[in-house]
């Protein structure tokens, strides 16, 4: 008889679990409780940038989930956007340098090629740039992707497969047995599997909760205008000091004000010409709405870097809720105390680049197959104490 395996969250993670699940042979069923992608992963940027993680365990597993990307699109038959163009993290200031120049000393120990451009060297690989930039970091190969793309590529892929989805149910509780979870229950319908996995972002210690359980995740928001369609403007993903600093910073640390920390550019150019002109992070629970400060601060930090920009309008705003966790890793692999209960949350901004990778390893892990992927800095269990008493 078939291992019967249910995925609880229909974003990147979960489509992307669900999918090499189904490659497994395994009897899956994806349970969302409104459409695919329809939060974080329909709210988000398309970088698959390898500058923007820490060396460590989470470069590595990027790493690995970059050599995926490469042949996606055949795999999964789908048009992807996936494009290898490299990336560029700006410096505008000497203590921005400072810390980039730090951070690429540590890339190119971890063997991350990366190269540091002076200001003429950016300017001319990057035209349009603001006279007071000072330099540039540069890496041939990260690229980007259509997050909604792939997710439901992966999911149409499983479902090839026999994966069975069911859109529009809320899983309220888990069923269970002593110790070990068997199944969830969705608006009074019961449904048995031999393994659950739950993939629902940040509202994965919402739905954990119900166990008694203390997920270490937390909503970080983050804003993205969206321009008017132009002219091919942008040659790579762009990225700033400043955003890299706001994303490295732990919570403790982070200003109360939304405007005079956490802004800092994120900038790419989708396929149809639009622009979309990031970021921010700030800790502000399960809101979604926009702020009209934190839009005057992106433009401005937009404008300033690239001062054509004043003459392009900006047709929307948007904002997504990035899973944050203390430490800056996803978490990853079963919970202890309850067996046949699996987690792959915690992502932040890392879910595009780290979507193919977790959903392989998170497919072996459940059906007890070797991995080459050391999984034991993503576990849970890393962190002291999970369990309410």
């Amino acid at each position: 008889m078939k291992q019967k395996v249910i995925v609880v969250g229909g974003g990147l993670i979960g489509a992307s679990t669900t999918y090499y699940l189904s490659k497994q042979g395994v009897d899956v069923t994806l349970i969302e409780s409104q459409d695919i992608a329809s939060g974080t992963s329909g709210a988000c940027d398309k970088a698959i940038m390898m500058q923007s993680k820490k060396p460590g365990p989470v470069l590595e597993l990027a790493l690995q989930s970059a050599l995926l990307y490469k042949g996606l699109e055949e795999e999964l038959e789908a048009d992807l956007e996936y494009r290898e163009g490299g990336g560029m993290i700006l410096f505008e200031t000497p203590q921005e340098r400072e810390a980039i120049h730090q951070l690429v000393a540590r890339q190119r120990e971890a063997g991350l090629d990366v190269q540091l451009l002076t200001r003429d060297e950016a300017r001319l690989r990057q035209p349009g740039l603001a006279d007071h930039i000072l330099g540039s970091t540069w890496w041939d190969h990260d690229a980007e992707v259509n997050p909604l793309h792939v997710t439901f590529a992966m999911v149409r892929a499983a479902q090839r497969n026999g994966a069975t989805i069911r859109l529009g149910m809320r899983v309220s509780q888990f069923l269970t047995e002593t110790d070990r979870v068997v199944g969830v229950e969705c608006g009074g319908e019961k449904l048995y599997a031999d393994t659950v996995v739950i993939a629902m972002g940040v509202w994965t210690p919402l739905l954990l909760k119900t166990l008694n359980l203390d997920i270490p995740i937390i909503p970080r928001k983050g804003q993205i205008l969206v321009s008017e369609r132009l002219p091919a403007f942008v040659t790579c993903n762009i990225l700033g000091g400043s955003y890299i600093t706001a994303k490295m910073t732990p919570k403790t640390e982070e200003s109360p004000d939304p405007v005079s920390k956490g802004v800092g550019l994120s900038f790419g150019q989708t396929s149809s010409g639009t622009l979309l002109i990031g970021g921010s992070r700030g800790f502000a629970g399960y809101n979604w709405r926009t702020s009209v400060d934190v839009t005057r601060a992106i433009s401005q930090c937009a404008t300033r870097v690239f001062p054509a920009l004043k003459n392009v309008r900006i047709l929307r705003v948007f904002a997504g809720l990035r899973p944050y966790t203390p430490d800056g890793k996803p978490i990853l692999g079963p919970i202890e105390g309850w067996s046949g209960l699996y987690i792959a949350a915690g992502h932040e901004g890392d879910g595009v680049a780290l979507c193919p990778i977790t959903g392989k390893i998170m497919a072996e892990i459940v059906c007890g197959l070797d991995s080459n992927l050391d999984i034991s800095p993503f576990l849970l269990s890393r962190f002291e104490s999970t369990v309410s008493v």
